[in-house]
């Protein structure tokens, strides 16, 4: 898969009824996953959304997520930029350079979901997710 990039929302537990709108609106596939299926923590909704994702016919994606528990969703600093695929040598080397001079909010680690990924926020401010498609997959979770 090529590496993509795409804008990834956050709501304040709005995010189905936003992503559903979206897609009445654009069209195509929507995909909702809810923290239970993975789990959900202690103080999580396990009916929120985890992660959602709408590939449309014109080509566009959009990501999307409840904003996590205690950490307040304010409107118009409530996205990330998405770099995501499955060329680890590509997208290790973006976050390396997004991450110097920035603030790692989340390292670059294998997760739950089996792929790898990491947040950080770069020297200019703007937030980065980067998602790794079955990155280190022989590693412990």
């Amino acid at each position: 898969m090529a590496s993509r990039l795409n804008p990834y929302l956050n709501f304040d537990g709005t995010t189905r009824a936003a992503m559903e709108f979206y897609h009445s609106v654009f069209g195509g596939e929507l995909a909702i996953s809810t923290f239970g299926e993975f789990g959900a923590p202690e103080g999580v909704d396990p009916d929120g959304t985890m992660h959602a994702m709408l590939q449309t016919p014109a080509g566009f994606t959009l990501m999307a997520s409840d904003g996590p528990p205690g950490q307040p969703v304010t409107s118009g600093s409530n996205f990330s930029l998405s770099l995501s695929g499955d060329d680890e040598a590509e997208l290790r080397g973006y976050w390396d350079q997004l991450a110097e001079g920035g603030q790692v909010v989340m390292p670059l680690e294998r997760q739950m979901w089996g792929d790898t990924f990491g947040m950080c926020v770069d020297k200019f401010g703007m937030p980065w997710m980067v998602n790794i498609a079955g990155a280190g997959a022989d590693a412990p979770a």
